[in-house]
Parts: C-alpha cells; structure tokens; sequence
C-alpha cells in the first residue's frame, strides 16, 4: 500500500467560472490557471502521482498552450490511466479551504463526480469543506486550496 499528498492553490478572479471537483459551483468568481483550475482535482491528481513515486501534473500537462483551458477531468482521468495498469485507488479525502461559496451542497455531486472518473465507489471518497477564519490570503478571498490524501495498493492478478 502506498500514500500520496496533493496540495493546489489557485487565485480568485471575476473573468472565470468555479469548477471543484469536476462540476461547476453556482459563484460570482472563479479561479485564475492555465486549465479550468479545480483545485480539488488537481490535489487529487497530485496526491496519486505522489502515491506512485511520479513527478506532479505541471510535469505532465505544463503551461504550453496544448493544455491552455483543458478540463481538470481530463488530467484526472489521465493521471488514472498511468497507474491502472499497476495499482488501484483505496480511497481519497481531501478538504477545500474557502470563505466562500458554501460547497456542502455539492460534495455529493461532486463525489458522484470523482467516483465516475475513477472508478470507485462515491463512499471511498471524502470531501470537507473549511474556511480559514478570515485569516490570510484565503480569509480576504483571494484564493482557494485543496489538500487530499490518497491511498492506493497494487493491484492483484
């Protein structure tokens, strides 16, 4: 078994829309990137590159303009696609860290969401939601941060 961290931030902006785990949140701002910039996925993302020993996605989808505006869905969906061969997806949780929107209402859907892209059950993925009390950087809603941890195992033959 094998464990991987993933940690994302991106800044706030008025100019897109907020995308966090593979779904749009009803939100007067979005986040500053080169792709979609769902801090969610791309924690995830990194967490289970981490867990397998590969470097982390900017080292696999670079700001290059191939990759300019690419669906944080489809990193995730690739970043699978380099570890299925030889390792499962145990279970994940992570935690997004913003004073604003109130995501609760769309943990599930985002859950439904992961779960489909990954191919495990929406139960072997947790999704927490916090605010950082109105201190730093978050607290004045200049940006939005994920961590996720995830546990994986080698897959049986």
């Amino acid at each position: 078994m094998r464990i991987g961290i993933g940690y994302d931030v991106h800044p706030i902006t008025r100019e897109r829309k907020l995308f966090l785990g593979g779904i749009e949140i009803p939100s007067e701002f979005g986040l500053y990137g080169h792709s979609d910039a769902d801090v969610l996925i791309h924690a995830i993302s990194d967490a289970i590159l981490g867990a397998v020993g590969l470097p982390d996605i900017g080292h696999f989808f670079p700001n290059t303009p191939e990759y300019k505006g690419i669906s944080s869905c489809v990193i995730l969906e690739e970043v699978k696609k380099k570890i299925d061969k030889e390792y499962i997806i145990v279970n994940i949780d992570s935690v997004v860290i913003a004073e604003r929107p109130k995501i609760g209402p769309y943990i599930d859907m985002m859950k439904e969401k992961l779960s489909s892209i990954l191919g495990i059950s929406p139960r072997s993925i947790g999704i927490k939601a916090t605010t950082n009390e109105k201190l730093g950087f978050i607290g004045r809603e200049e940006g939005i941060v994920a961590i996720a941890v995830v546990l994986i195992d080698e897959r049986r033959t």
